[in-house]
């Protein structure tokens, strides 16, 4: 993920607390091992036929134990936990959610176009091709053996496969109270949003967060049949509509005005977008997406950014690339690796 404030609010997991935020709401953090974001915030919605998770955190046996300590503190018994909602794919999200189904029986849903990743990605892991690809994927984006070579990394155990596939607007399962699927795309295909419409609540997952703008790429880096940041974009516009509710992100804090942070992303993206173009007009050659990224400003100098870091930066620059392309300010070369020009 992407910093576009000077410093996230985000506090260390050793503070964090599970906590009774009200309305029948409680936020439990949830750690990820190793990694700067520090923890997931996992949100219990209570109900008369037990209560339902947003996100299950990353499958690891210490957080395992803070999500059933973390919900045992506010009074739920992870047995009595009647289904898991899952923002979205990615491994602090979606990864206990198996285990909450094996000690609960709860259901698991997800939007059906990340259920279709995790089967994907279940084929691939299984047959042990990810690292093949992985590698095929950098070279075509430009990066050199070395580079290719110090970028391939592990990839988490898919997660569990959801019960449930959701669709834009279906309402969760969840008796005695209103929570609707709001389909946001970009962060990942699936990602969604839930709006608590008994209490005006917003659980944003990734897709809106209050000092850090999530990760929008493409993989492969060179695809032309896809637009995240275009998908991103639009889904923001959408959570603006829903004017200044609260907002309960995945991570760092909770904050009062979802829309006002929605258009601070947009516009932050539009930026973005305005200097990538300056940026190829300057050269105006054609170059590699890993050129690119290489010259695209990021939290930290590119020979600063270990190589997994590249590998994130040069989707992210696939991306706003690709977005470029979609609005004809620039086109792709026919070459190998796949080259981006200025439009003539």
């Amino acid at each position: 993920m992407a910093g576009d404030r000077a410093k996230s609010r985000r506090r260390a997991y050793s503070d964090q607390r599970a906590a009774d935020i009200g309305g029948g709401v409680w936020s439990v953090p949830v750690p990820i091992p190793g990694n700067p974001l520090g923890y997931t915030l996992v949100y219990a919605i209570e109900s008369p036929g037990g209560p339902v998770l947003v996100d299950a955190g990353w499958n690891h046996p210490d957080a395992w134990q803070a999500l059933r300590d973390g919900l045992a503190g506010v009074g739920i018994d992870v047995a009595d936990v009647r289904g898991v909602v899952v923002t979205h794919y990615h491994p602090d999200h979606s990864g206990l959610a198996g285990q909450v189904r094996e000690n609960s029986g709860a259901w698991i849903a997800m939007h059906e176009a990340d259920i279709a990743l995790v089967k994907l990605f279940r084929d691939v892991v299984g047959d042990g091709t990810h690292r093949d690809f992985q590698a095929d994927q950098l070279r075509r984006a430009g990066a050199g053996s070395h580079e290719v070579d110090a970028a391939v990394t592990f990839r988490p155990e898919p997660p569990a496969l959801p019960d449930l596939a959701l669709t834009d607007g279906d309402l969760i399962d969840l008796p005695g109270r209103r929570l609707r699927t709001i389909w946001t795309p970009g962060h990942s295909p699936g990602h969604i949003c839930l709006h608590l419409e008994d209490a005006d609540r917003l659980f944003t997952g990734d897709h809106v967060l209050p000092d850090i703008t999530p990760h929008i790429g493409i993989y492969p880096y060179d695809r032309d049949d896809i637009d995240p940041l275009g998908d991103f974009m639009a889904s923001l516009r959408r959570v603006m509509e829903l004017g200044a509710i609260e907002a309960l992100p995945a991570h760092e804090i909770r904050f009062a005005d979802v829309a006002a942070r929605a258009a601070e992303i947009h516009a932050h993206h539009q930026e973005k977008l305005r200097d990538l173009r300056a940026l190829m007009a300057e050269s105006p050659g054609p170059r590699t997406i890993w050129e690119i990224a290489s010259l695209m400003t990021w939290n930290r100098p590119w020979d600063q950014l270990a190589p997994m870091l590249r590998g994130m930066a040069a989707g992210e620059a696939a991306a706003h690339l690709r977005a470029l392309e979609v609005s004809e300010l620039i086109r792709r070369t026919a070459d190998e690796p796949v080259r981006f020009v200025i439009h003539s």
